[in-house]
């Protein structure tokens, strides 16, 4: 069965571009264009990863971040943050304050993206991850 993963950005070449990665890899991807939309698709069904821009309307991403991992259902859900403002978010401060596992700066090669989406949805880390 293959691991599905939410992207939530408002910019569509950046979702249209990580989709196409993630799907050619074999992840079911769903995307949603905020943060609002994002939380609608997690409560449906809470996917094995989220990715989310930083700034969106309606619920940014620290926001839709804060509703995740205050919902116990979700809490452990792993998070990738992509931003344009990743000059501005220390990544130490965001894995303590919200379990971010990565920020990746906009622009972003897909590649990459997708091999980070691939370590950290390896059995090997959700079960060390777990322990």
């Amino acid at each position: 069965m293959s691991k599905r993963v939410l992207l939530c950005d408002d910019e569509v070449h950046i979702i249209r571009a990580a989709e196409f990665k993630l799907a050619r890899a074999g992840f079911e991807v769903e995307c949603v264009s905020d943060g609002q939309f994002g939380w609608e698709a997690i409560e449906r069904k809470t996917p094995d990863m989220l990715i989310t821009d930083c700034q969106m309307p309606r619920l940014s991403g620290l926001q839709l971040i804060e509703r995740v991992r205050s919902n116990p259902a979700t809490k452990d859900l792993p998070v990738m943050m992509l931003t344009a403002k990743g000059f501005e978010l220390s990544p130490e401060e965001m894995a303590r304050q919200w379990n971010v596992l990565e920020i990746i700066a906009k622009p972003f090669s897909p590649r990459d993206l997708l091999r980070r989406v691939e370590e950290i949805l390896t059995p090997e880390r959700l079960t060390t991850a777990q322990a």
